[in-house]
């Protein structure tokens, strides 16, 4: 690699079934975590035609916060709490599973019927040790509260944590960093050392130049710790730049659990069986109003 980057990670496709296919960027075999982030897909741009759209029945989370951020399109969230809520672009959906949450996320009636594109990314943040049995919470922080300002031609939205002296409303137990960058018409910027500890940017689209390295769509770059980073966005590209300081240890993760130890996911994999077979249980309930259908466990 080069002095401004650890490791180059190129997006692995995926199947989630009913024709729903993404690029999985983490966790990457080589390069597990970056900062608390422990899982980033990015899914679309896809054309659903009216009639159509994507149903991800319930499942089970157990030691993370799922982090839902739209480009295009609209999604119903609904989970065990009893939150309802469809998320449009610019939004961001931040659903803490601590010990154990069900949630499910399907295409909005009104998108399903009219058809739409759907364009975003789906990541995953570990929640630190002394968090990881704490109470699960869903929280939507629409976009109008989510600070946004231009630095040399670039736009830019802070979704979690503090990015050139403008914080996000997302609370988390760990230090974060969460931006989403566009470039409507290029721009040369530098990426400060001081933003997180561990820093990796992600292309949406477009492209951009690192150190002389060209960097194209669906592609990760790790950045050096403690180094500012100067990046030549091309114009019409949107990126994401996301990290912060490492978690305290390494985790585990099994299918949707996340946990300091294989003993947790094993518990939580019983508790998955067992609430399904009970049609709901006091770690795992069933999600009102979407309780007829789940994912069982692999």
């Amino acid at each position: 690699m080069t002095n401004a980057i650890v490791r180059t990670i190129d997006p692995r496709a995926r199947d989630l079934g009913g024709g729903f296919r993404v690029r999985r960027v983490l966790p990457f075999h080589a390069h597990k975590m970056v900062g608390p982030f422990i899982f980033f897909d990015h899914f679309g741009p896809v054309e659903y035609a009216p009639g159509d759209g994507f149903d991800v029945r319930p499942h089970p989370h157990i030691g993370l916060a799922t982090v839902t951020y739209l480009f295009e399109g609209a999604i119903r969230h609904q989970d065990s709490l009893g939150s309802d809520l469809v998320i449009r672009p610019g939004a961001v959906n931040w659903m803490t599973a601590g010990h154990g949450i069900v949630h499910s996320e399907r295409t909005p009636a009104p998108e399903r019927e009219a058809g739409q594109s759907m364009h975003g990314l789906q990541t995953w943040v570990a929640l630190p040790v002394t968090h990881e049995d704490m109470p699960p919470s869903f929280v939507h922080h629409p976009a109008d509260t989510l600070p946004t300002f231009t630095i040399d031609g670039a736009d830019i939205r802070v979704l979690a944590g503090e990015a050139w002296d403008h914080r996000s409303p997302v609370n988390f137990p760990w230090p974060i960093l969460y931006a989403a960058i566009e470039t409507p018409d290029g721009a040369n910027m530098v990426l400060p050392a001081t933003l997180a500890e561990e820093r990796a940017l992600y292309l949406v689209s477009g492209g951009v130049t690192v150190d002389g390295n060209q960097i194209g769509e669906g592609v990760m770059v790790v950045l050096t710790p403690g180094v500012d980073i100067a990046v030549e966005f091309l114009p019409g590209t949107k990126a994401v730049i996301c990290g912060g300081a490492p978690l305290e240890g390494p985790r585990n993760i099994d299918w949707n659990f996340v946990a300091s130890s294989a003993d947790r996911i094993d518990q939580a994999k019983q508790d998955w069986n067992e609430s399904i077979r009970l049609h709901g249980t006091e770690r795992f309930p069933f999600v009102p109003g979407d309780d007829t259908e789940w994912i069982p466990l692999p």
